[in-house]
């Protein structure tokens, strides 16, 4: 699932998703004081732009630049408040102790020995900072598509929370129903939440 995957995959429809920001970030953030935070895998920007006019400063990243294009239309009214960046995690990691919210909603990060690039969104977040990263639940997913895509190869919540050491807690890891419905042609009823503070 490279750039071209990904820019075929947009341009082949108008809108791809909602344009709704992402419920478990609604329900996450809202509580949070604004500061710096990353849009991992941002789309056509729903949750950036959520975030934006909540007061973040937001950098909303995607390998895709359909997607971004798309995007930055959307946000014509918080202009200067999103930063739309291409970035392919594994090449380019986010930079160090900059966000206070790191946020991966649903996105595919290919689960690697080294870690490489989940160790780069982990040490994207500021000390006091919060990771955010949810993820459908592995019950609603058929273990392999026709596609080829197999949820296994993958990070997972639980996957995430193991590798977190004593700077981190773990505020919250548990299985929830979703808050909207699933996406057309999809079966999804649950998400796997975890949200984690940075100590130091």
């Amino acid at each position: 699932m490279d750039a071209q995957f990904w820019d075929e995959m947009y341009r082949s429809r108008d809108q791809v998703f909602s344009g709704d920001p992402n419920g478990v970030l609604v329900t996450e953030v809202t509580d949070l004081p604004p500061g710096q935070a990353l849009d991992v895998g941002c789309g056509e920007g729903a949750d950036a732009i959520w975030l934006a006019r909540h007061g973040w400063q937001v950098t909303a990243i995607d390998i895709s630049a359909t997607a971004l294009r798309r995007a930055a239309t959307a946000a014509a009214d918080i202009e200067g408040r999103v930063a739309w960046t291409r970035a392919d995690l594994s090449i380019t990691p986010p930079p160090a102790d900059a966000f206070d919210l790191v946020s991966v909603q649903y996105f595919p990060l290919s689960l690697q020995p080294d870690h490489t690039a989940l160790r780069g969104l982990l040490t994207a977040v500021a000390p006091g900072g919060t990771l955010l990263f949810a993820s459908h639940d592995l019950a609603d997913l058929s273990p392999r598509t026709e596609q080829g895509f197999d949820p296994g190869d993958y990070y997972q919540p639980d996957d995430i929370a193991e590798l977190l050491d004593r700077d981190w807690t773990v505020l919250i890891n548990e299985t929830r129903p979703r808050t909207a419905p699933a996406p057309a042609g999809t079966h999804h009823t649950h998400d796997t939440v975890l949200r984690a503070q940075r100590l130091r």
